[in-house]
């Protein structure tokens, strides 16, 4: 089994998908995304073809090419690109996890299956299982957001003798607020170097204070500078100086969450910030009014003038 080239930990993008007009793949804007993450954000880890990445909106052959696009682009660049090859199909999740390998990918993550469940512990692992098999050699992530699925399946059940079942079992991407279970996690395998990671950026100051080792979100397309500072405020101990990043992340984010909060408005946060455009979402998600892209420009500018010391 290949070991990851470096730990992943720290901030990892859940990259958005650019998109035309027309709602096609505008696959020319990735290298200068790349280069913004790395430069403007200090990001470098992503998170391919999630929820924030529209993965389940596309199809399986836009899914690999543009799996393919990141890893090329980043090549040099990125220390870790993580493609989510989770999928309603067994074969599709297999095709696009085999396919993930053939490129280079350094993970793969899957998401629970939604339509037809796993009932319990069990019929989960047997699929994730399978999917991991298609790729022997890379390391392996579960994405556990159980808000979207509906699979309630807490993680703590999940990890427990995961690697016996999947040896390529690498980590966790929690995207839930139950601290509870996120902190058993934690716990119950102090011993595993497994990576942790959390994904509800607005909480992140909690769950590294329960040893997450790390965190993937939309909010690093953004505001990954500002999380950069808080992670090492937290290094340092400086516990005031992080909840002040923390808060102010979170100002902007309940700003934005009361005037509806969704991957088409999350696209126009990162054309905002970045000049890159990220265009409209596929359908049926439909594009962020020009109201709420007036208010976010706004409240990101007053934040700006927001003084720490």
């Amino acid at each position: 089994m290949a070991l990851p080239k470096k730990k992943l930990q720290g901030l990892v993008a859940a990259t958005v998908t650019p998109m035309t007009e027309t709602g096609e793949i505008n696959f020319c804007v990735i290298s200068q995304y790349v280069d913004y993450l790395v430069n403007e954000q200090g990001v470098k880890n992503i998170f391919v073809n999630g929820s924030t990445g529209e993965g389940l909106s596309l199809s399986v052959p836009e899914r690999r090419q543009l799996a393919e696009e990141w890893v090329t682009k980043g090549q040099n660049k990125m220390d870790h690109v993580i493609i989510h090859v989770g999928a309603l199909s067994l074969k599709d999740s297999q095709e696009l996890a085999q396919h993930a390998a053939e490129i280079g990918a350094d993970g793969i993550a899957v998401i629970a299956p939604f339509f037809f469940k796993p009932v319990n512990k069990d019929a989960l692992i047997a699929f994730l299982k399978e999917v991991a098999a298609a790729a022997p050699e890379v390391p392996f992530y579960y994405y556990h957001i159980p808000a979207l699925t509906g699979v309630k399946i807490r993680a703590e059940e999940l990890l427990d003798g995961i690697q016996d079942e999947i040896p390529t079992f690498q980590g966790l991407k929690f995207s839930d607020v139950d601290l509870l279970d996120f902190g058993q996690c934690v716990d119950q395998n102090s011993q595993r170097q497994f990576d942790l990671l959390f994904g509800v950026d607005e909480q992140l100051l909690s769950a590294l204070a329960m040893g997450a080792t790390g965190a993937v979100g939309s909010t690093y397309n953004y505001l990954g500078k500002k999380t950069n500072q808080m992670l090492e405020a937290f290094e340092r101990q400086d516990l005031s100086l992080a909840l002040n990043y923390q808060l102010y992340i979170q100002r902007f984010m309940n700003y934005v969450i009361k005037l509806g909060l969704g991957v088409a408005q999350t696209k126009t946060i990162i054309t905002l910030v970045s000049g890159i455009q990220m265009g409209p979402p596929r359908l049926p998600l439909q594009k962020a009014s020009k109201e709420f892209t007036l208010n976010a420009e706004a409240k990101l500018k007053s934040l700006e003038s927001h003084c720490f010391h």
